[in-house]
C-alpha cells in the first residue's frame, strides 16, 4: 500500500508540472483532469499549484511551483527551459532568517507556503538612456507575481516576482509582516541554480582577478558574478550567465557550489542583511543565449531591471575620454591640459597624492597638500581646474575611501565650488550590506552636487547607472594596468562586461603593452571594452611632462599617426553588435555613433582570418574605412599601419589577425577628399 501511495504521489507531482499551469490546463485531456481532481482529494497534503510564463519570443520559459524537495515542504521552486529543453531544473528559493537581536538562525522563509494570489502581465516600452552602448533600450517582458503566506506564521508573506525576457529570466523576493515585527534579518539567501550537466564555466573569485575554466562540480565558493557557463546538453551549445541587478541596500551576491548537489550553484551573500519591512532583494538574473556575442548584445537586461533615471536634469552628465595626471606638478598639469585639447579628450584626472598620502587617515581632502612620496610639486590645483574648464575640459579628482568616509559631506560641495566635474572613489569597501548602502548613498549625494563618479577597485556594477547616471564607470576588472593577456581580455568581454561599463585603463605607450599584445590591439580595446569615461593613457604622460625627466622616457606619449583613431572615437554609442566572438579566443565588435561605425578586432594565441560583412552600413552611400593594423615593418615606435579604402554594405572585410594581435577600424561617410581612394579589395 505504501508503494502505491508513493506511486500516486509521484504521478500527481508529474501531472502538476504538466497540468497546473494556467496556460496549460485548457489543453489537457478531460480524463487526466478528472484523475488529477480525484488524486488531489486523496492526497490533499500535496496541493496543486504551478504557473509558467514565456518570454515574448516564446523561446524561454520560467515556471514557478510549490513542491516538496529534499527536506523542504511546500517550498517555492522555479525551473527554466530554452527552446523546449530543460536548462535549469527545479530549484528552491529559500532564506535562513535570524532571530531578532541575535545571530542565531530561527527558521527558513520559502517553505511551508500557501498561495494567496497570482498575477500574470506583460510590459513593453522603449526608453532612452542618458548614455550607453545603445541610444534606445527596449524593455519587453512577461511577468508573474505570486503572493504567498507562511503557514507557520500567517502574518508573514512573501511575494515572488518572475520576469521572462528574450534575453533571459529574472526573479526577486519581497517580504512583508503584519505583526509587530518591523524588520527582517537574513542570515543566508539560498537561491538555487540547478543544472542538468557539469557545464563549463569561466570563473574568477575576485572582481579584479584572473579567470580560469572550471566545471560546476569544482566551483567551490566565492565565485564572482556574472558567471558565464556553456551548456552542451541538447545538441547545440547554450550560453548562460548568472548575474545580479539592482543591488543598492543589500549584501553582494557571490556564488558557490551546493554541498548537496554537485551540479547545483547556490547564492552566497557577503554579509548578513537587515531590512525594514516591506523588504526586497536585488534581482537574480539568468541570461540565456545561443552565443557569447548574443549575451553581450543583450546585456541591457541588467539596466532594464533597475529603476528609471532619478535625476531630473542630466545636462551636466558628460561621457568622454580621460588622461590621468600622475606627476602632480604644475608642469604636468599644463602638459596634460594641452594634450587633452589637441587630441579631443574631455577630462584630466588628478590621481592619488594631491591632498596627501591616500592611506594616511590624517590626510585632509579639503586641502591641496601633495604627497612628498609621490611628487616634489608644486601643484596649483585650483588654477589648473580653471584652466581646464576654460578650455572645455572637466577635471576629476581622486579621493581614497579613508577621506571619503570622513569628509564626504564636506568635500562634495567644496569640489563643486572649485569647478570640479567628478570624483574617483578609490579603494571603496565592497560586499557587506553596510558597504553597499554607503557607496550608493555616496553616489546619490554626488548627484545632489552635480558631480559624476568613478568607483575604483573591487566594486562591480549591477545596472544602477540607469537610476543614477552620474555613476559613470566602475573598475571591478583586471584591466590593462595588470598587463592582461589577450586571452583574458577576450574572456572579460563575455563575462565581466555583461554587467556593464568597466574602467579598463588603457596603457598605450607603457612597455607592458608589448609583453602580451601590440598597439593595434590597444587601439581596438578602447572601443571594444565599453566605458563612458575611457582612460586612454593610464601610465602615460605627455612629452612636456616632468615624467620624461623622472623615469627616462618610460610611458611618455609620442605623437604617432594612429592616435587619430582615438581623436575621432566617442565613448558612448547608438548601437553595438558582436560580429564574431569565442570566449578567450577572438572577437569582432562594431559600434555606431551618428553616421560613423567603429570596428574593433582582438585575437588570442592562434593566428586567424575573419571575414566580416559590412551589412550593418545599410543602403546608404559609400563610406571610407580607416584601418589600423599591426605591421612590424612600419618605422614608428608602435608599428601601426594605416590604410584607407572605400567600402559599402556589400563589402566583406578580411580581417587578418596574428597571434595576440588586434585591429581597429573607423568607417565614416565619404567626403570630397576621399574621391581618389580605391574600393576595398580582399588582400
Amino acid at each position: 500500500m505504501f508503494e502505491l501511495l508513493l506511486f500516486f504521489q509521484k504521478l500527481l507531482r508529474s501531472m502538476q508540472k504538466n497540468v497546473c499551469s494556467v496556460r496549460q490546463v485548457k489543453t489537457v485531456f478531460p480524463l487526466k483532469v478528472t484523475l488529477l481532481f480525484f488524486l488531489t482529494l486523496v492526497f490533499a497534503h500535496s496541493p496543486c499549484y504551478a504557473e509558467e510564463i514565456l518570454s515574448p519570443n516564446g523561446r524561454i520559459a520560467i515556471a514557478f511551483e510549490l513542491q516538496d524537495i529534499a527536506d523542504s515542504s511546500q517550498c517555492a521552486t522555479y525551473r527554466v527551459t530554452y527552446d523546449g529543453n530543460n536548462l535549469v531544473a527545479d530549484s528552491r528559493l529559500r532564506f535562513s532568517v535570524a532571530k531578532k537581536n541575535t545571530e542565531n538562525v530561527n527558521d527558513y522563509l520559502g517553505e511551508n507556503l500557501e498561495v494567496i494570489s497570482q498575477k500574470v502581465s506583460e510590459h513593453d516600452e522603449t526608453w532612452k538612456p542618458v548614455y550607453g552602448e545603445r541610444s534606445q533600450v527596449r524593455d519587453h517582458y512577461r511577468q508573474l507575481v505570486v503572493k504567498l503566506r507562511d503557514l507557520r506564521n500567517k502574518n508573514r508573506t512573501m511575494e515572488l516576482t518572475f520576469r521572462a525576457y528574450d534575453a533571459g529570466v529574472a526573479f526577486r523576493t519581497k517580504f512583508e509582516d503584519k505583526s509587530v515585527e518591523e524588520s527582517i534579518r537574513i542570515a543566508e539567501e539560498l537561491a538555487e541554480f540547478t543544472f542538468l550537466g557539469d557545464h563549463r564555466a569561466w570563473v574568477t573569485r575576485q572582481a579584479q582577478g584572473e579567470y580560469t575554466e572550471e566545471v560546476i562540480s569544482t566551483l567551490g565558493d566565492q565565485v564572482e558574478r556574472p558567471l558565464t557557463l556553456r551548456a552542451d546538453g541538447n545538441g547545440k551549445p547554450v550560453y548562460v550567465a548568472i548575474a545580479e541587478a539592482a543591488l543598492v541596500d543589500y549584501a553582494r551576491m557571490k556564488l558557490q557550489r551546493s554541498a548537496e548537489n554537485p551540479l547545483q550553484i547556490v547564492s552566497q551573500l557577503s554579509s548578513k542583511v537587515a531590512l525594514q519591512y516591506p523588504a526586497e532583494t536585488p534581482w537574480r538574473v539568468i541570461m540565456v543565449a545561443d552565443s557569447p556575442g548574443q549575451l553581450l548584445e543583450n546585456n541591457d537586461i541588467i539596466l532594464n531591471l533597475n529603476e528609471p533615471c532619478a535625476i531630473e536634469d542630466t545636462s551636466w552628465i558628460r561621457p568622454g575620454k580621460v588622461i590621468r595626471e600622475i606627476t602632480l606638478t604644475n608642469e604636468g598639469a599644463q602638459a596634460s591640459i594641452e594634450f587633452a585639447v589637441k587630441h579631443h579628450l574631455q577630462y584630466v584626472e588628478f590621481d592619488a597624492g594631491w591632498y596627501g598620502h591616500e592611506y594616511d587617515d590624517a590626510s585632509d581632502a579639503t586641502t591641496i597638500t601633495v604627497d612628498p612620496e609621490r611628487t616634489d610639486g608644486p601643484l596649483a590645483l585650483k588654477k589648473w581646474i580653471k584652466e581646464a574648464n576654460a578650455n572645455g575640459l572637466g577635471v576629476i579628482l581622486y579621493v581614497n575611501r579613508r577621506a571619503l568616509e570622513k569628509q564626504l559631506d564636506e568635500i562634495l560641495p567644496l569640489y563643486k565650488s572649485w569647478g570640479v566635474a567628478g570624483v574617483k572613489y578609490g579603494f571603496v569597501r565592497v560586499g557587506s550590506q553596510d558597504a553597499t548602502a554607503w557607496l550608493h548613498d555616496a553616489v546619490r549625494k554626488a548627484a545632489d552636487h552635480q558631480l559624476m563618479v568613478d568607483v575604483h577597485d573591487e566594486y562591480r556594477t549591477t545596472g544602477w547607472c540607469r537610476t543614477y547616471p552620474n555613476l559613470m564607470t566602475v573598475e571591478g576588472i583586471r584591466g590593462d594596468e595588470a598587463t592582461p593577456t589577450n586571452e583574458l581580455t577576450l574572456t572579460l568581454l563575455f563575462t565581466r562586461m555583461l554587467a556593464g561599463a568597466a574602467d579598463n585603463k588603457i596603457c598605450y605607450f607603457n612597455n607592458r603593452v608589448e609583453e602580451n599584445q601590440n598597439h593595434a590591439a590597444q587601439l581596438a580595446k578602447a572601443m571594444m571594452m565599453y566605458d563612458p569615461w575611457q582612460f586612454l593613457f593610464w601610465y602615460d604622460t605627455p612629452a612636456k611632462s616632468v615624467a620624461k625627466k623622472r623615469n627616462g622616457g618610460e610611458g611618455v606619449i609620442y605623437e604617432t599617426p594612429e592616435l587619430e583613431f582615438w581623436d575621432h572615437m566617442p565613448t558612448v554609442w547608438d548601437d553595438s553588435r558582436v560580429l564574431h566572438g569565442v570566449i578567450g579566443q577572438y572577437a569582432v565588435i562594431a559600434r555606431k555613433s551618428g553616421a560613423d561605425w567603429y570596428v574593433g578586432a582582438l585575437n588570442g594565441e592562434t593566428p586567424r582570418q575573419l571575414n566580416t560583412p559590412l551589412e550593418f552600413l545599410g543602403e546608404s552611400e559609400n563610406h571610407v574605412a580607416h584601418i589600423y593594423s599591426h605591421d612590424a615593418s612600419i618605422e614608428t615606435r608602435t608599428h601601426v599601419k594605416i590604410e584607407r579604402w572605400k567600402v559599402n554594405s556589400e563589402t566583406v572585410l578580411n580581417i587578418v589577425l596574428g597571434k595576440n594581435s588586434g585591429q581597429a577600424i573607423r568607417i565614416a561617410p565619404v567626403t570630397d577628399d576621399d574621391d581618389s581612394l580605391p574600393f576595398y579589395s580582399k588582400h
